[in-house]
């Protein structure tokens, strides 16, 4: 079992940054591929990145590209979101999410993760 809290979203003007935070709990980070997504009002869940367990491969969606960068700190058992230049767009619940695996792979499907966290609210004004 593995626990899953994010942190770090807020209220920015858009071209502002916010760096959210995941911190994980339970069994053996460093064996979990980990994923961000994010859900708008009235819209589905969507992928915006993820990360192998070992940190060296990442995958993005087109729409955050060159703006957000995912990264972790396995022996603080947490991942990050950088998010800069925000747009109105990226305005969602975003949620961090774990996914068990002995690859060194990335993973973009919500029915591949295991785990997930209670959300954080990011809101960018325009």
């Amino acid at each position: 079992q593995v626990q899953l809290v994010e942190s770090g979203g807020g209220l920015v003007q858009a071209g502002g940054s916010l760096r959210l935070s995941c911190a994980a709990s339970g069994r053996t980070f460093g064996n979990y591929a980990m994923g961000w997504f994010r859900q708008a009002p009235g819209k589905e869940r969507e992928f915006v990145a993820a990360l192998s367990w070992r940190g060296g491969n990442t995958y993005y969606a087109d729409s955050v590209k060159e703006r957000f960068t995912i990264s972790r700190d396995n022996a603080k058992n947490t991942v990050y979101l950088q998010m800069n230049s925000l747009k109105p767009e990226d305005t969602a619940v975003y949620y961090c999410a774990a996914h068990s695996t002995s690859f060194n792979i990335v993973a973009t499907r919500p029915d591949r993760y295991d785990y997930w966290g209670q959300g954080t609210q990011v809101t960018v004004s325009s």
